[in-house]
């Protein structure tokens, strides 16, 4: 039997597809679905000293509620950091449909790099399935510690902002000026009437 690519097969096999991802997608969204948030700010305390402070959400957006839930986010080099206030590691008893917690800790560094933290750990249980479940946070933007930072000069920020939006600038004040002169009669054609 030959294969053929005819539109109503194409067609057909695109359908078979969309209805089995929706299938597994229903399936997949019987329990909890967990989202985790991992946000980071710095702020310098003095030349050498910057305190990096994390704040983590972990959201349930399923339709069943968590158990158990872990939060593990050791991903800082203890070379690098030493912690000021909380840790990195967190359990709660339960996270129920449409819940949110939240957990924060505060670091400092005295060397300067720019550092690629990895996503937080969340592990959970469900109810219905005997294995552990395990969800990670986003990641987060390099951190550049302790780097200088560079302002930008009211020229370099005006081109910057005339290479963005220059063209939209030019096309406005085209639309504007044509619809000015077709409001306001000339004062030649004004003289022509009289």
């Amino acid at each position: 039997m030959a294969i053929t690519n005819s539109p109503a097969m194409i067609v057909a096999v695109a359908l078979a597809a969309l209805f089995m991802f929706s299938v597994a997608s229903v399936t997949a969204s019987d329990g909890p679905f967990i989202l985790a948030h991992k946000k980071v700010s710095l702020t310098k305390l003095s030349s050498s000293t910057e305190r990096v402070s994390v704040s983590i959400d972990i959201y349930n957006r399923g339709s069943k509620t968590a158990y158990d839930v872990t939060l593990e986010d050791s991903s800082w080099d203890q070379e690098i950091f030493y912690f000021v206030t909380g840790n990195t590691s967190k359990s709660w008893e339960k996270l129920d449909v449409g819940s949110v917690v939240s957990h924060s800790f505060e670091l400092e560094s005295r060397v300067k790099t720019t550092y690629y933290g990895a996503p937080a750990l969340i592990t959970y249980h469900v109810a219905s399935k005997p294995k552990l479940q395990i969800a990670y946070s986003t990641p987060i933007i390099p951190l550049a510690i302790l780097s200088e930072k560079v302002v930008e000069s009211k020229l370099v920020l005006a081109k910057s902002l005339w290479g963005k939006y220059g063209s939209h600038v030019c096309v406005v004040t085209i639309v504007v000026l044509f619809a000015n002169a077709i409001a306001t009669p000339s004062k030649l054609s004004g003289k022509k009437r009289h």
